[in-house]
């Protein structure tokens, strides 16, 4: 039982570390067509489904002409949230 708690905790622990690589990639200017790029694409791909529920409740702040898109806060929080509960149930 240990284990599965252990493999969840892992798996929390790298999309909470996709989400924050997402977030540091979108501050640079990506060419199509380079290493760089096609990781951001991958890491892109990969978080967006779970980044996307929390934009439907949470729409970007506008500020001027750009907006702050919230939701990979708000999801790095609530995976904290997750991978404390799911330790708290596993390993008491």
């Amino acid at each position: 039982m240990t284990a599965v708690g252990t493999i969840l905790i892992y798996l929390i622990e790298l999309y909470i570390l996709l989400i924050v690589a997402r977030a540091i990639l979108s501050w640079f200017p990506l060419r199509s067509g380079t290493a760089t790029y096609r990781v951001y694409s991958w890491v892109y791909d990969v978080t967006e489904p779970y980044l996307q529920l929390f934009r439907r409740v949470l729409p970007p702040v506008r500020m001027g002409n750009a907006a702050l898109d919230l939701s990979p806060i708000v999801g790095f929080v609530v995976l904290i949230v997750v991978s404390r509960l799911v330790r708290l149930i596993f390993f008491g």
